[in-house]
């Protein structure tokens, strides 16, 4: 019989979802960085950029709600278990190049399961709330590039994506 290679750990042996039981696993740090970015016309960025936008400031709000989000992650993503979140940071950077807003996310716990789904999280909600913050001046914004940038911790070891 060929490898099929690595099972999906929240499948039952016929395809029933479950959460994972992670009570035998030891308690490590571990920590995720993700990454997002909202595309937009120059004009809105330069808009979010001089506090102009109509609802308020909108690094500082995003940066909060991402924050937010990722102690949240699971009441939203059915399967992840609660997390004592040690260390929540989103950090939100204009780029030219775009023109638009990067947005990078790290979590960190101590913990028996890791947090890539929180920085995930994270980088997603501060993206989807520059979008919402912004939308008045450019509805035709996207959020693109949301991805895993790096892990480590726990039995699996370190990932570390490519840079493109």
């Amino acid at each position: 019989m060929p490898d099929k290679g690595p099972a999906l750990t929240h499948l039952g042996a016929s395809g029933e979802a479950h959460m994972v039981d992670v009570g035998a696993k030891a308690e490590t740090e571990r920590t995720a960085v993700a990454e997002g970015a909202v595309v937009m016309k120059p004009e809105t960025l330069r808009i979010i950029l001089s506090g102009d936008a109509k609802k308020g400031d909108v690094l500082g709000a995003a940066r909060i709600a991402g924050i937010m989000a990722a102690k949240k992650t699971h009441e939203l993503i059915p399967l992840c278990h609660p997390l004592l979140l040690t260390k929540v940071t989103v950090e939100i950077e204009p780029d030219e190049t775009l023109p638009g807003l990067r947005v990078t996310s790290l979590a960190r716990v101590t913990g028996k399961t890791g947090v890539e789904m929180e920085a995930l999280t994270a980088a997603s909600v501060a993206c989807l709330t520059i979008y919402d913050m912004a939308k008045a001046v450019d509805r035709a914004m996207t959020i693109t590039g949301v991805r895993l940038l790096e892990k480590s911790g726990g039995k699996s070891g370190d990932f570390r994506a490519e840079r493109g």
